[in-house]
């Protein structure tokens, strides 16, 4: 899952529902090209749209066409976590399906925003769930065997906070009776399971009659974390397909012993957005850290088949192939970045791929069918710890194409401020730290971790222009300080907590963990030069970036700080060569770029920041394009104003 996004945050199960029934809404194709009916608008996931009618010469005229309140806010207080809105909407079949933070499910009337009914799972919002209260949306999937007009023949599946996958009928809104236990299966039947840390924010996938669900489960509290199974279920009955373990067994039966140890971990589990070639019966699942992330010592070994991204079978769940992004993580370097299905031009032939990118701001482009490197990947030597008791990999993979999107190395002499105080500051911190270059491990003294722990690339992920070869990628560029305490020292260190460090106990194992973001105190800015967000074009038919811009500004009323804010939620791209993306921490703005230039081009005040991804759609031929946006603010901003709102933009 993803480590807490803590940027700035000091300084800058009941069975009920609540159903409002309406008429059966008209049928179309899932897979129509003026929809969106899956997360990433296609099931390969690549957020492309082929709709144009907003385009360069009238992208500046949009106007806010429609807003809807979705009505679920938490700020942090009483026994709740704070709440954001990550939801993309989905339309299927002429409605537009959303999740609030508290996993209400709506259907709106798309060109209008009208609610046309809405089903309350009744989610215990209680939980300690680690990201707070998110759900990122909902999947869509119409039974063929069902006639047009009977229940449930669109089914909404939707994975809840408190571990459960709900499927609802399209038209009413009504629970799905002949799925599971009268529309609804507990996922909470996986080993070691512990209430609260284990949980669901990203939207479920179909293949065929398969809806697939895997897990979010909490970083760094304990060795012996839940297992990241992921699952999948009969999307008629709910029943167990198939199910697959990305790690080991760990029990006291069956656990391996690895290098003379016994294997203890958990998670490996995959979060994050997941995504389908249904030609080929491919589920591909981007997987997190082993537990816990900065102490490896009793998961020894590369931790397969953590930090990968997997190919399995869509019907039985076999492992076809995967491909590991990062040996035996200690730096909570996940692939967060949902895997992306294109087909690109490479040595004269036409090659069906994945690419696949996470926090270390690597990008990877595999075959499709069998996950090897479209561009050459070394096994390069990487620093080794010192930490007793760890054992680090020998060697991580670095591509040769794509280069990095992000800055990997930051020395003392580097350290930004905008004042001299400042960057004397930066400069003393850097220099107090374990620094050699990207990969460097944890320490007892403190590690340089560049980038940090929120990447490079997170969830947000990236969009592809098949016209141009483009895939666009938003990044973050704030370095973070981060080691590991041995276990008769952490309490004490706790104690006495002078730099606002985030501390997690890691129980079970022998250190504690201590990382926070690097930040100039005075005016809290990162102490990396900017800028410290950026949208970036790769071409990649030649594995070369083509432009890459600052994105956003952390203070955007303010011209003397640089340009450039960390963001979470990712871009979409048009036929009419537009990127659309908000996602700016701090900066409550909807921008649109020239997608062959990187110039921005159009931007909208929202009512705050978008921690979340656009869509855009057209509902009827001649009718109008619309552009929606979930504000809501980032969970983890305490500085920005929180909104529930659904934004939709069109053409006057």
């Amino acid at each position: 899952m993803p480590g807490p996004y803590q940027f700035f945050v000091t300084g800058i199960l009941a069975l009920a529902c609540v159903v409002t029934p309406r008429a059966p809404a008209q049928s179309s194709p899932l897979s129509s090209g003026d929809d969106w009916p899956y997360y990433g608008h296609d099931a390969g996931g690549m957020r492309y749209s082929p709709l144009a009618q907003i385009n360069r010469e009238n992208v500046a005229t949009l106007k806010v066409a429609w807003t809807f309140h979705v009505g679920d806010i938490s700020d942090g207080s009483g026994h709740q976590k704070r709440s954001g809105l990550e939801t993309t909407p989905i339309l299927v079949n002429g409605t537009l399906y959303l999740t609030s933070a508290f996993n209400r499910v709506f259907a709106l009337d798309p060109e209008t925003g009208k609610q046309r009914w809405v089903y309350d799972p009744m989610t215990e919002l209680a939980g300690d769930y680690g990201d707070g209260l998110i759900n990122r949306g909902v999947a869509g999937w119409i039974d063929a065997a069902r006639t047009e007009g009977k229940p449930c023949r669109t089914r909404i599946f939707e994975t809840t906070l408190d571990a459960r996958l709900i499927a609802l009928d399209g038209a009413t809104g009504e629970p799905c009776s002949d799925f599971g236990n009268h529309g609804q299966i507990s996922l909470r039947d996986v080993a070691r399971y512990i209430p609260g840390n284990y949980h669901m924010t990203s939207p479920p996938v179909v293949i065929d009659d398969v809806v697939v669900v895997g897990s979010s489960i909490d970083d760094n509290s304990r060795v012996d974390m839940p297992s990241g199974v992921v699952r999948a279920f009969d999307a008629r009955t709910g029943a167990l397909r198939w199910k697959w373990e990305p790690l080991p067994p760990n029990d006291a039966t069956s656990a391996p012993q690895v290098q003379g140890r016994t294997w203890r971990t958990g998670a490996g589990n995959a979060w994050s957005v997941m995504v389908v070639d249904e030609v080929r019966d491919l589920v591909f699942v981007p997987t997190g850290s082993a537990s816990p992330d900065y102490y490896g010592g009793l998961r020894p070994g590369d931790d397969k088949w953590a930090d990968s991204v997997v190919a399995l079978r869509g019907k039985t769940g076999e492992f076809v192939w995967g491909f590991q992004l990062v040996h035996h993580d200690l730096w909570d370097y996940d692939s967060g970045s949902p895997p992306l299905l294109a087909t690109l031009q490479h040595d004269g032939k036409t090659l069906p791929v994945v690419i696949q990118g996470n926090k270390t701001g690597f990008l990877y482009v595999l075959n499709r069918d069998t996950g090897a490197p479209l561009f050459p990947v070394e096994e390069r030597p990487v620093p080794q710890t010192d930490v007793p008791g760890e054992v680090t990999s020998p060697t991580q993979p670095f591509p040769l194409a794509p280069p990095a999107v992000v800055p990997q190395k930051l020395s003392a002499a580097d350290a930004w401020g905008i004042t001299p105080e400042d960057r004397e500051v930066c400069r003393d911190r850097l220099k107090s730290l374990r620094n050699d270059g990207l990969f460097t491990p944890p320490s007892l003294q403190g590690t340089l971790s560049v980038p940090g722990n929120v990447g490079g690339m997170n969830w947000s992920g990236y969009a592809y222009d098949q016209q141009h070869s483009l895939l666009v990628v938003n990044t973050n560029n704030l370095p973070a300080k981060m080691g590991v305490i041995p276990r008769d020292k952490y309490w004490d260190t706790v104690d006495k907590n002078t730099e606002d460090a985030e501390y997690t106990e890691q129980a079970g194992g022998p250190y504690g963990l201590f990382r926070t973001f690097l930040f100039a105190k005075a005016h809290h800015l990162p102490c990396a030069p900017p800028p410290w967000g950026t949208l970036t074009a790769v071409d990649m038919a030649k594995g070369t970036i083509r432009w890459q811009v600052p994105l956003g500004s952390l203070s955007p009323d303010n011209p003397a700080i640089p340009l450039g804010a960390p963001s979470l939620g990712g871009p979409i791209v048009t036929a009419s060569g537009l990127v659309f993306i908000a996602g700016t921490m701090i900066d409550p703005s909807l921008r649109a770029f020239d997608v062959e230039s990187g110039k921005e081009i159009w931007k909208a005040q929202l009512p705050t920041s978008a921690g979340a991804t656009p869509m855009t759609y057209q509902t009827r031929k001649g009718g109008k394009q619309f552009l929606v946006i979930a504000a809501g603010g980032h969970r983890s901003v305490t500085e920005e104003p929180q909104s529930d709102s659904i934004v939709a933009f069109a053409l006057p």
